[in-house]
């Protein structure tokens, strides 16, 4: 930080955070009350925080929630996520550890063929209703899914944005990300379970009336409009290809969700004001204003500042640099969003990597991979999905704080983090 911008853009950022923790100010108007004041003291302007990709608004994430949430919008409106509550249910017998367990499982296989996001906004419908059919409170098992996006996402390139960052500066592919993650993301989605038996041990109250009420009923009477399900099964099936075939297609991800949303919008008999009336607005406009802040802190070299000591610190110990890249991106992704994080990084990344002769077998990359992706999870603005949940419980009135995630959130970090290190320690210097 070489001015007075750079204290001033640390205590903007910092004021906001503080009014998010003590929900005594809305989020999204804190957001876009810290937004407002980084441009008022030029911590940025106009042209970075709207049109600079490394300071300004990810419009990728933004269009990206858009046009999945238009999608979802549609495919509520034919009865599948009834279906697939009352068929979750059925399959679990009623018991409600079982459909938790049920959920992560599906969550955690979907966040890593999708983007973890996009898995929520599918999953997050299904959940709702479920627990209001067993009469039980939404807020753990949402929490849960959470945890689960962000653990699946860590296994493929295509699981979590920043993986698609390190992949591009590190010049790893696909399988690279099936060898060294999927195995511990596999690991770490039982291990969640677990955890999630211990800490929301009190919301599975099994209501023997309730489980025997939904074993009655049949799935496929849930279904209101055939026709309108089939054409949003076929679009979405279309979206999942172009998030899959991403690396072949070289079509960013916001612009396959754009596509089908337009796609499925042209061909369907539902309302465009209908459509866009299921949108999450207060959700995107917290997103905007958390990457104007974010942006006014790299703009003034505060983020820049941090991965430097970070990196200065590693100097050329593998080892130890590799426990504490993956323990400081942890401890910083909970705080800031972990896209601008890890873009900032990465470029300090590589030259770690190239002073210690190429690293082994890209430690230093899963270090900061795993950091990113898993710290995440610490706090309620950790990340995308998140904040995307969190929003979508309000909608539902079913309201979490931040305080209530959170105290899970650092119990699941600190455990998936300290895991992880056991596993870089193991497989690229003990066993290696």
């Amino acid at each position: 930080m070489n001015d007075w911008h750079g204290w001033a853009a640390v205590a903007v950022f910092a004021g906001a955070y503080a009014l998010i923790i003590s929900e005594r100010v809305h989020r999204v108007a804190a957001a876009l009350g810290g937004a407002a004041l980084m441009l008022a003291i030029g911590a940025t302007d106009d042209e970075a925080a709207f049109y600079s990709q490394r300071t300004g608004i990810d419009w990728n994430v933004i269009f990206l929630l858009l046009g999945m949430m238009m999608i979802v919008g549609v495919l509520k409106k034919t009865g599948m996520f009834e279906y697939l509550a009352i068929w979750a249910v059925k399959r679990a017998r009623g018991r409600p550890f079982r459909v938790l367990a049920m959920l992560i499982v599906i969550t955690s296989a979907a966040s890593a063929l999708l983007d973890n996001v996009t898995t929520v906004l599918l999953i997050a419908p299904v959940t709702l209703l479920v627990c209001e059919r067993l009469a039980l409170p939404a807020a753990p098992f949402l929490i849960a899914e959470v945890f689960a996006s962000n653990i699946g996402g860590t296994a493929t390139l295509v699981g979590d944005p920043p993986n698609i960052i390190v992949a591009s500066r590190a010049g790893l592919t696909f399988n690279d990300f099936i060898v060294h993650l999927t195995p511990l993301a596999a690991v770490l989605t039982l291990v969640l379970i677990v955890l999630c038996r211990v800490m929301f041990r009190d919301a599975f109250v099994y209501d023997e009336k309730r489980a025997a009420e939904v074993m009655a009923l049949e799935e496929r009477e849930a279904i209101r409009d055939r026709r309108l399900l089939v054409q949003g099964l076929i679009v979405l099936g279309l979206v999942v290809a172009g998030f899959v075939l991403h690396p072949v297609l070289h079509y960013e991800p916001s612009v396959v969700a754009l596509l089908g949303a337009g796609l499925l919008v042209a061909v369907s008999s539902v309302g465009t004001g209908d459509v866009l009336s299921d949108v999450e607005w207060p959700t995107l406009a917290f997103f905007a204003g958390l990457f104007v802040m974010i942006g006014g802190l790299i703009g003034t070299g505060v983020v820049g500042d941090v991965s430097q000591a970070l990196a200065e610190a590693i100097g050329r110990r593998e080892l130890g640099g590799s426990m504490l890249m993956l323990g400081g991106s942890a401890v910083l992704s909970g705080v800031i969003d972990n896209i601008p994080y890890v873009a900032t990084m990465a470029p300090v990344t590589a030259d770690l990597v190239r002073s210690m002769g190429g690293g082994s077998d890209h430690v230093m990359w899963w270090a900061l991979t795993l950091g990113a992706d898993l710290g995440g999870n610490a706090t309620a603005i950790g990340a995308s999905a998140n904040v995307v949940v969190l929003g979508i419980a309000e909608r539902n009135r079913t309201p979490i704080g931040f305080w209530q995630f959170t105290k899970y959130g650092l119990v699941v970090t600190a455990v998936t983090v300290a895991l992880s290190g056991v596993y870089v320690w193991l497989r690229y210097f003990a066993l290696a």
